[in-house]
């Protein structure tokens, strides 16, 4: 496998991270291996994404990896959104809402604002 197979292989990884607020400190393919580390938002989506490197392959035997967890993110309210469907894509769990409402000192939840910039704390 050429080093640029090995880097597609594991591109979808890279890609959800990229969607879903990882930090992505590097990503490249070092002595036959994909090398990717990259610090997560939350501990929910650290796992997400190891079900992401789990699909393509089981034993990721070709890549060295390192995927911390960070100490939170921001969000940027879309319309549609609301604290309990942001809650369950950070945290997998729409009722952890009251985290993001207290870090970000909203005392009623549905008064979150398109375009508002919310704090997700990482746990």
């Amino acid at each position: 496998m050429t080093d640029q197979d090995l880097k597609n292989k594991y591109q979808p990884v890279a890609d959800f991270m990229s969607q879903n607020g990882f930090q992505i400190q590097n990503f490249h393919v070092e002595n036959n291996k994909a090398v990717l580390n990259a610090t997560a938002p939350t501990e929910h989506l650290k796992n997400r994404a190891w079900d992401e490197i789990k699909k393509i392959d089981p034993n990721f035997s070709d890549l060295q990896h390192n995927i911390s967890v960070g100490s939170g993110t921001t969000y940027v309210v879309k319309s549609g959104d609301n604290l309990s469907n942001i809650s369950k894509s950070f945290y997998g769990n729409a009722n952890e809402l009251k985290k993001i409402a207290q870090a970000n000192n909203i005392t009623n939840p549905d008064k979150i604002q398109v375009g508002q910039q919310l704090k997700i704390p990482a746990a």
